[in-house]
């Protein structure tokens, strides 16, 4: 089973376990295959069981934090982030074809016959975005039509 670590008393040698169904589970440390990587927030994989108190975990064994993070399929190791802000951009909203309602000649189709522009304002909308900046003078910048900004933040804030 799967879990995070929520508290570790490390004077007295015992924490909790939050498990993938969000239930409270107690763990000793003598139970912890590698407790030196323990710490809060820490990721888990465990045996669930019981005991006298209520749920426990034993066979607990602590993940590695991972040296990168992924971003919507960008691959960005966690030591080289220098810094990161959110900021809204103006960008043209696209405009959806009407598939349905949509008549086309066999001219237009063939290059022949010219269409008509007439020129309409841009519509515009605002969209949130994320740019992370590197230390080796990288920016990766992201939309929220790309990501969950507020929760990439709240990862980024935790590393």
């Amino acid at each position: 089973m799967n879990g995070r670590i929520t508290t570790f008393f490390e004077d007295k040698g015992f924490g909790f376990i939050t498990d993938e169904n969000g239930e409270n589970r107690y763990f000793h440390v003598i139970k912890v295959q590698n407790p030196e990587l323990i710490k809060k927030n820490a990721s888990v994989t465990f045996e669930p069981t019981n005991n006298a108190k209520g749920p426990s975990a034993y066979a607990v064994k602590v993940q590695a934090p991972s040296k990168y993070i992924t971003i919507a399929n960008e691959r960005i190791k966690i030591s080289s982030i220098k810094s990161f802000n959110t900021f809204t951009q103006e960008v043209p909203v696209k405009a959806n074809v009407d598939k349905e309602n949509t008549v086309l000649s066999v001219g237009l189709l063939m290059n022949r016959i010219r269409p008509q522009t007439v020129e309409t304002p841009k519509m515009m909308e605002t969209l949130r975005m994320l740019s992370i900046i590197t230390f080796q003078k990288g920016t990766y910048t992201f939309s929220e039509y790309e990501i969950d900004i507020d929760e990439t933040i709240k990862t980024l804030k935790m590393l």
